[in-house]
């Protein structure tokens, strides 16, 4: 009880005794006090305690909240719930709440026990392990079941929920939404081209994703329920902590952590550390082709001198970007290469690069080709090619079709020793970006994206430019999988791809997108040279790379560059090998 001041003693005595007894107040005064006290305290009003937080109880249980459908039943609705926190991600950078889940769980697998609240900084803080009772209102976010506002989070002792094992393929993610999983399979990185920039990594299981229309027997709703976007937890572009940074093709174990809902996708937030480990070395140096001849394809990744236009956005990316590129075709090291995306300004660009190669090769190793019609695009074909070893033959050409808005360049070789001649014939088709709205070039929903009308009028073009060229060998950035119609026309024509005779499946990519490998790069040999050719490989050491660690400065962070072959493109370099007559 609290104490009472000497002025508020004598205040209450006088209002108490009658109006006569301050008279006789020093004598009856230790008589009264106590009488008067006891009045007093009896006649104060009784202040009612109130209810304790934690007897509050739920209104809801969060299977309930859940539903059994995508979507909350009780949306717009202020519940209050119990269970333990598994996650928490409540700092302003990460995700503003935190994951709890129902330890006990209902009979309903169609029902989800976890959910997210989205507390916000007024809320008290939480941690795992937490038995908390939440109140808010039940909101479906963009597709991810949440309780937002958060209200009141009471803190109600401790608890425990085990991470529920769980296999991928899925049959389906939304019954185990927000709930906390472990996966006890190995599982594979199939992209992270976000992995720098916002911290995502896309795992599956039973080995690497690939494109449908690269290879039979790839069926994308199975591709879609073998794989698991995996999180960092955080909100912010370009974190300052990286997760691990992988290459394609490398294995996670272990994976725990709850699994959120976010643009358009399921994510896993993980709890504990992601633990990877190398199933996919870095090749050193491309498999051998054998052969007299070696030629290459190599999609340069917009090589331009001049600044801030599509490549290098100042000198010093543009000096990065060169010893990358540099260091690829010093390792490819063929007598011919094919090259993709670079400036169109004449030969400024392909000579800068040549002069490049040239400075780490020795003097005169390559020289570059001036191409007669290059066309209106920002980017250019180019070829480059060892004087010591092949000898052109007659004039460099070029297709002026307007089919083409990159014209393919067509140059006939010899080797030094003479011999059968064979004719490369350059190309960079029609790109998937930018489609149309509607038309025959709109997307039509089978997998081979926009533009696929052109790009099959090209490959008609170019069939007839071949026909009358000796030894025919069309190669480049396709823009088209192996098992499109574009590739598809090339091949009822007479054209065998070098790659599906000599690459193994599971080898057989030279690009990355969405999470989906397959082969934009592609060799294709005329009837001729068909017995002539002696192998080819796509040398990996683009695609599998995350773009953390290209010449690029404004997001990467300084330590991961170095001057090598690494993510000096998108695109992988394919190179054959030919055994031809007069070639050494």
């Amino acid at each position: 009880m609290r104490a009472l001041s000497r002025a508020s003693l004598t205040a209450l005595i006088a209002a108490a005794l009658p109006t006569s007894l301050p008279v006789v107040l020093p004598v009856v005064l230790p008589v009264v006090l106590p009488v008067v006290l006891s009045v007093a305290l009896l006649t104060t009003p009784a202040q009612a305690e109130p209810p304790a937080p934690c007897a509050t109880t739920a209104t809801h249980r969060i299977s309930q909240v859940q539903g059994e459908g995508d979507a909350t039943p009780l949306a717009g609705q202020t519940v209050r719930v119990e269970g333990v926190v598994t996650g928490d991600f409540q700092r302003t950078d990460q995700l503003g709440g935190f994951f709890l889940q129902d330890p006990r769980p209902d009979a309903d697998p169609r029902t989800s026990e976890g959910l997210f609240a989205y507390a916000g900084e007024a809320v008290k803080d939480v941690e795992p392990g937490d038995r908390v009772l939440v109140t808010g209102r039940a909101t479906e976010f963009n597709g991810w079941t949440e309780l937002s506002p958060v209200t009141a989070v009471d803190v109600c002792g401790t608890g425990r929920v085990a991470a529920r094992p769980y296999l991928l393929p899925s049959g389906g993610l939304e019954p185990v939404e927000n709930m906390l999983l472990t996966f006890p399979q190995p599982l594979t990185v199939t992209e992270h081209y976000n992995s720098g920039r916002y911290g995502e990594v896309t795992l599956s299981s039973q080995g690497r994703l690939f494109q449908p229309t690269d290879r039979r027997g790839v069926v994308p709703a199975a591709n879609a329920r073998r794989s698991l976007l995996v999180d960092d937890g955080s909100t912010r572009e370009n974190p300052a902590t990286l997760p691990p940074v992988v290459r394609a093709g490398d294995v996670a174990s272990g994976l725990t952590g709850v699994l959120g809902y976010g643009f358009g996708a399921y994510r896993l937030q993980p709890t504990k550390p992601v633990a990877y480990r190398s199933a996919n070395p870095r090749p050193r140096r491309p498999s051998p082709v054998a052969g007299n001849v070696k030629v290459a394809s190599f999609n340069t990744l917009n090589w331009f001198t001049t600044l801030g236009s599509r490549g290098a956005g100042d000198a010093e990316e543009q000096r990065r970007q060169l010893a990358k590129l540099v260091a690829a075709l010093k390792g490819v090291n063929a007598d011919a290469v094919a090259l993709m995306e670079v400036e169109n300004n004449g030969r400024t660009a392909l000579q800068a690069l040549v002069d490049a190669v040239n400075a780490e090769v020795g003097a005169g190793t390559y020289a570059a080709l001036t191409h007669p019609h290059p066309g209106t695009d920002a980017i250019q074909v180019g070829l480059i090619y060892k004087p010591a070893r092949l000898t052109p033959v007659g004039e460099t050409r070029a297709s002026q079709d307007a089919v083409f808005s990159r014209p393919p360049l067509i140059q006939t070789f010899r080797g030094k020793g003479g011999g059968r001649p064979f004719t490369l014939v350059v190309n960079h088709l029609k790109s998937k970006g930018s489609c149309p709205s509607s038309g025959p070039d709109a997307d039509q929903g089978d997998g081979q994206g926009c533009w696929n009308a052109t790009r099959v009028a090209q490959a008609e073009a170019l069939l007839g430019i071949v026909a009358d060229l000796p030894g025919p060998i069309v190669l480049g950035d396709l823009n088209a999988y192996g098992e499109e119609d574009p590739i598809r026309t090339l091949e009822r024509g007479g054209l065998a791809s070098v790659t599906k005779r000599f690459v193994p499946a599971p080898q057989r990519y030279s690009y990355v997108f969405d999470g989906l490998a397959g082969e934009l790069d592609h060799v294709l040999v005329g009837r001729e040279l068909r017995g002539r050719v002696t192998g080819a490989t796509i040398w990996h050491v683009n695609a599998d790379e995350p773009r953390i660690r290209d010449y690029n400065t404004e997001f990467n962070p300084p330590d991961l560059y170095r001057p090598d072959a690494y993510r000096s493109s998108d695109h992988d370099p394919v190179i054959a090998g030919l055994t031809l007559p007069g070639g050494r």
